[in-house]
């Protein structure tokens, strides 16, 4: 019992890597109706995108020679914001212009998987193939109960995510740029008839799933320090597919699609071979879509022909 435990609390923290990434697909999808493959490779570029702020600030190399605790503390705003303009320079760049001259969304699809094809790849020409390593940015301590271990950084990534989707699920429900967003997913057309400046509110949304992408990075390189180019690709492709179980769209479907996938994952992996955990995965998931094709939370849509 106390292994299970000790597996769910590991799945916990693997899920909440997820569902940071599904929240970004989900918001993008919710209101464009796009799926951003490249969101994965968002992820990634914030997790270098704090290996350089880090290294910029810290003591003894860096710069400046902040402390650690300083150089966490300005981290962490920068990641976010830097990545956000990452996404809202993606969507400026290659999505608005397709989306004004009403192309079909499949040519939009492909344009996000050549942007996230660049941003691998870019990194790769620009860093070079040798992974990086994040300094230490807390002092680690370890709880024990029993014979389960419980790190400090685990506990504050679990909660990051916790506190992630309970603010996004506020701004989304409760602020008037969250009923704008809600209502882009509506009725895109009819929106700017009505006033409301569609561009803005595109763009907020990137802002906010790249930005917590972004906090995504940070908090995976913290926990999995060695960073390399393509550690967004499948991270990215499980985290949508943890989206599509959930119920894309809907940002309780994201949240609870990454926390399920990591369970299956890591319960395969301690209890059965490891070369297993993908198989079973997905195959679980495959059996929970062929049961509710929409998702866990996600509704059957009509289109008016």
């Amino acid at each position: 019992m106390e292994q299970f435990i000790q597996q769910c609390v590991n799945a916990l923290q693997w899920g909440s890597f997820y569902a940071l990434i599904a929240l970004g697909y989900t918001l993008v999808y919710g209101v464009l109706r796009l799926i951003n493959f490249a969101h994965g490779d968002i992820f990634m570029v914030g997790a270098y995108i704090a290996f350089f702020v880090s290294t910029f600030f810290l003591l003894p190399d860096g710069l400046f020679g902040f402390s650690r605790e300083l150089t966490l503390a300005l981290t962490l705003p920068l990641t976010v914001v830097l990545t956000s303009l990452v996404g809202v320079t993606l969507e400026r760049i290659a999505y608005r212009p397709l989306r004004r001259k009403g192309v079909h969304r499949l040519y939009v699809v492909i344009t996000a998987l050549m942007c996230g094809l660049i941003l691998e790849n870019g990194n790769l020409a620009l860093l070079g193939a040798s992974r990086k390593t994040l300094p230490d940015l807390i002092d680690k301590h370890i709880y024990t109960f029993g014979s389960i271990a419980v790190t400090n950084l685990k506990l504050w990534v679990i909660f990051a995510a916790f506190m992630v989707f309970i603010i996004l699920h506020a701004i989304v429900t409760r602020t008037r740029i969250g009923m704008a967003m809600r209502a882009v997913s509506w009725d895109e057309f009819a929106l700017p008839l009505m006033g409301v400046p569609l561009d803005k509110v595109i763009v907020f949304t990137f802002i906010l799933g790249s930005g917590i992408a972004g906090l995504g990075g940070l908090l995976f390189a913290m926990s999995y320090p060695v960073l390399e180019p393509y550690m967004g690709a499948m991270t990215g492709w499980k985290a949508f597919i943890a989206a599509v179980v959930g119920g894309i769209g809907d940002i309780r479907g994201a949240f609870v699609g990454g926390f399920l996938l990591a369970m299956v994952e890591i319960m395969v992996a301690a209890f059965l071979p490891s070369t297993f955990r993908d198989l079973f995965a997905f195959s679980i998931l495959l059996l929970i879509l062929w049961q509710r094709p929409t998702g866990i939370f996600g509704l059957p849509t009509t289109t008016k022909i």
